[in-house]
C-alpha cells in the first residue's frame, strides 16, 4: 500500500523499488495491476490451491467416528495409526486420503496431535516392585557376587 501512495504522488518505479526495498519489475507489476483495477487489486488473496477432498460436513462425521475410538471399528487395540484412521474415513466418507492427507486431515482440520502411549504395562503394580527392589535385589546381587569367586 506504501507504494500505492507513491504512485500518487507521481514517483517513479525506481525510486518505489527502492523505497519498499522490491526490484522495479516487482513495482512495473504492480502498477499495472493498480491502474487495471485499484489499489484493491494489490490486496492480499486467499491461497489458491486443490481444495481438500473431505468439505465441512464430511469432516464432523470423521471425527465422531474416530471420537467411539479404534476398537469400536473392529481394531484388536484401542490405538490409532495414520492406516487406520484412513480406514475409518474411506468406511464414513467414501474418500480414500493418503497418509499425508490424513496428517493434515487430523492436525490442522480437527485439531489432534500425536500422542504416544506410555511404554509400561497397564497391569504394573508399584508397591509389588517397591518390595522387589527392597527384598529381592540385594538377595540378587549377594548371590552374583559369590558366583564370581
Amino acid at each position: 500500500m506504501r507504494a500505492v501512495e507513491l504512485f500518487v504522488e507521481g514517483v517513479s518505479n525506481v525510486e518505489i523499488a527502492r523505497a519498499v526495498g522490491v526490484c522495479a519489475e516487482s513495482v512495473r507489476r504492480w502498477r499495472r495491476v493498480w491502474e487495471e483495477g485499484g489499489a484493491s487489486a494489490l490486496r492480499r488473496r486467499a491461497a489458491t490451491g486443490r481444495p481438500p477432498k473431505l468439505d465441512d460436513a464430511q469432516v464432523e462425521p470423521v471425527r465422531t467416528a474416530l471420537e467411539r475410538g479404534a476398537q469400536a471399528h473392529g481394531f484388536e487395540a484401542d490405538l490409532w495409526t495414520l492406516e487406520r484412521v484412513g480406514v475409518v474415513i474411506e468406511r464414513v466418507t467414501g474418500v480414500s486420503l493418503s497418509r499425508a492427507s490424513v496428517w493434515r486431515l487430523l492436525t490442522g482440520r480437527l485439531g489432534w496431535s500425536l500422542q504416544r502411549p506410555e511404554r509400561r504395562a497397564v497391569e504394573r503394580d508399584e508397591s509389588e516392585i517397591a518390595r522387589w527392589i527392597a527384598h529381592e535385589w540385594p538377595r540378587m546381587r549377594v548371590f552374583t557376587s559369590l558366583c564370581k569367586r
